[in-house]
């Protein structure tokens, strides 16, 4: 009897290392550029490159016409000065023949327009002739390039993002309905649709969610944003069994957006060999560390153990109103705090700064300025410190005992047209309740609702509006069994189809958090401060009437909610019925913590300092612009510097100790 091939991981690519690279788009070079490249690539400690991200007109200019001598040398060239590759099926961005001789790939917005050719992503994922074709040029290039010394790992596509509300996209969701609900009947159920009577009598006549002349049916959009996810990932998959097949040793991935709307990365991130992403915080946002620190919990999360930063920026970016520059040492800061939150590569896009396109503006790993730059500069520092850590860093896993739940059915069905405050974003939310916990030290996981949470004390959700039963029963569970629960306003409001439940959220939830009644939601207006005695609350607040037994820990101090439990406890079950300033949500979260004996990494840090433990090594970080001196008690040697730390560390502005117990 055979055992079953395992699946390769990351660990298969790093080899004992810590990836160092970024994407390479030599097509936009002479070829004589290419041995300037590799001798400043060697300089740098660069160890892998993407290639091919973009490639699909240079390899067939014409349909069946396949032109790989350039991508030959490259890959040789690369090989031959120890740069390892991580090789892209070019499928992100379609040449200009394959629109204009399939019209039906390209994509169509809400209003039905044609989003042409002449940009990246335009294509429609469940048109048949976009998949031939991708499906054509995948196995080329992995038939061509399987065996070759130089290939670390495959990646497909690229940032998928595409929706699409064209025919074949209408066909396809029939389709999925059909596959989901079986009879109209039973998706007329699902979708409301006695409401403004829209009751389907076949699946031929739906439609995605076009244009409407009013509110659309929020159940037909949680759907079509469920299909339009599993139809980007049919895309991936078609594509990632393609290479596995000709290359099953060699582990795949794609790069996922952070905290991207339309892409469910847990369910994805089941398909994946490597989990990446590409993170560019904005460095004029003085709580971009924590940002960082939050898609770097979530991505290590999907991952369930390193993950891989696949891109992020050298410098400056292209595309926001005003696009500042990292300060000299932020890039090294944000990227070693990668690694302190389980990152095992740390790569960017891109390599050489564009001179022509789209992007010419956005920074690269060899800047305009070249060599002789600050940011290259800056850039190998990067890629000596990564030596230095690699041999002790890569592989090794974190623990936490915190968790956030977090779920994108939840934030799509929460995102409908109709609510009761739109100033409510659930990414906002999200970053605030994590940001409380950063600032406290807490090192979390992230979870999807339902996981087995039996590894956690505290259990943090800051807003989950839809939840099926066994999630909700999984949770009561965990409580009842001795987690402590701090859990936030809109949730447990609807179940999977966003049906509001009786009460205005599911009863196990009530009874749990010890709510009698819930009355109304009043949500606050802009700028306006619900004021809850020892703080203020922000955005939301509520109508409630405690359980018996229950605790008020903060009451309304006035309005119509006067006298009323802004923070409601029950046991271990905490309810926060509105959004607390950042201070006061930080203090609440850090108490929670204590009760539910979860430390912080260190203690009493200075302001603008992170901790964090990965493996035996502890990482810490000054976000702030002056030099600051932390308590590190014990003996240790500094990795990044070879020297004895004992006690205490000096760190300046932006920068980094790593660690070791002596």
């Amino acid at each position: 009897m055979s055992t079953p091939r395992t699946r390769p991981t990351l660990a298969d690519a790093t080899r004992g290392r810590i990836l160092f690279g970024g994407d390479y788009n030599p097509e936009q070079w002479p070829e004589e550029i290419w041995e300037d490249d590799v001798r400043l690539m060697k300089e740098a400690g660069v160890t892998s490159v993407t290639v091919g991200v973009f490639s699909w007109a240079r390899i067939e200019p014409r349909p069946g016409v396949r032109d790989f001598g350039w991508l030959d040398r490259l890959m040789d060239l690369l090989h031959g000065h120890g740069v390892g590759v991580v090789l892209a099926t070019p499928t992100a961005s379609p040449p200009p023949w394959l629109g204009r001789l399939h019209p039906g790939t390209l994509p169509r917005d809400e209003d039905g327009r044609t989003e042409w050719w002449g940009s990246r992503q335009h294509f429609a994922p469940a048109s048949p002739d976009y998949r031939r074709a991708a499906a054509a040029v995948t196995e080329a290039v992995a038939a061509r390039y399987a065996g070759h010394p130089a290939l670390l790992m495959w990646h497909i596509n690229n940032e998928y993002c595409t929706y699409d509300y064209g025919d074949e996209a209408a066909r396809a969701f029939r389709r999925w309905l059909t596959d989901r609900y079986g009879t109209t009947e039973a998706l007329n159920t699902a979708w409301g649709t006695a409401f403004w009577g829209q009751s389907y009598d076949t699946f031929d006549e739906i439609l995605p969610p076009r244009r409407a002349h009013y509110l659309r049916n929020p159940a037909q959009i949680l759907d079509f944003r469920r299909f339009s996810s599993d139809m980007l990932l049919a895309c991936f998959l078609a594509e990632r069994d393609i290479v596995r097949r000709h290359a099953p040793d060699i582990p795949v991935t794609t790069n996922f957006m952070p905290m991207f709307f339309g892409q469910d990365a847990w369910e994805w991130s089941r398909h994946e060999d490597v989990v990446s992403v590409d993170t560019y915080p904005d460095p004029a946002d003085p709580l971009a560390g924590q940002y960082q620190a939050m898609i770097a919990d979530m991505t290590r999360s999907q991952a369930g153990g390193p993950w891989m930063l696949m891109e992020q920026a050298a410098g400056a970016v292209s595309w926001r109103e005003v696009n500042r520059p990292k300060p000299e040492g932020l890039n090294r800061l944000w990227s070693l705090q990668s690694v302190a939150r389980g990152a095992d590569a740390v790569c960017y896009f891109q390599w050489r700064q564009s001179r022509q396109g789209a992007e010419k503006f956005h920074s690269a790993m060899v800047s305009h300025a070249g060599e002789r730059g600050r940011g290259f500069l800056e850039i190998k520092r990067i890629g000596a410190d990564l030596a230095r850590i690699g041999p002790r860093t890569a592989g090794t896993g974190q623990s936490a005992e915190a968790v956030i739940l977090h779920d994108w059915h939840a934030w799509w069905a929460s995102a409908q047209e109709a609510r009761p405050s739109r100033l409510v974003a659930y990414e906002d939310i999200l970053r605030a309740w994590h940001r409380a916990l950063w600032e406290a030290h807490i090192p979390v996981d992230f979870a999807p609702p339902g996981r087995d949470l039996d590894r956690y004390r505290l259990i943090v959700v800051p807003q989950l509006y839809l939840l099926d039963d066994a999630a909700i029963d999984a949770l009561v569970a965990r409580v009842r069994a001795g987690a402590v629960l701090v859990c936030g306003f809109l949730t447990g409001i609807a179940d999977t189809d966003d049906r509001v439940r009786p009460g205005g959220m599911d009863a196990r939830l009530r009874d749990l958090l010890g709510i009698d009644v819930l009355h109304e939601w009043w949500p606050l207006g802009e700028g306006e401060r619900a004021d809850c005695g020892t703080f203020h609350g922000t955005l939301w607040s509520e109508e409630i009437q405690p359980a018996p037994g229950a605790e008020t820990v903060a009451a309304y101090a006035c309005g119509e909610l006067a006298g009323l439990p802004a923070v409601l406890r029950n046991g271990g079950a905490h309810y926060v019925s509105t959004l607390p300033e950042p201070a006061a949500l930080r203090g609440l979260l850090a108490g929670a913590a204590r009760e539910a004996g979860v430390a912080p990494v260190l203690d009493a840090l200075p302001e603008h300092v992170e901790a964090v433990r990965r493996g035996p090594l502890l990482f810490v970080l000054n976000h702030g612009r002056d030099p600051v001196t932390v308590p590190v008690p014990g003996s240790h040697r500094d990795l990044l510097t070879d020297t004895e730390v004992h006690d205490t560390v000096r760190l300046p502005r932006f920068g980094v100790a790593v660690l070791d117990p002596a």
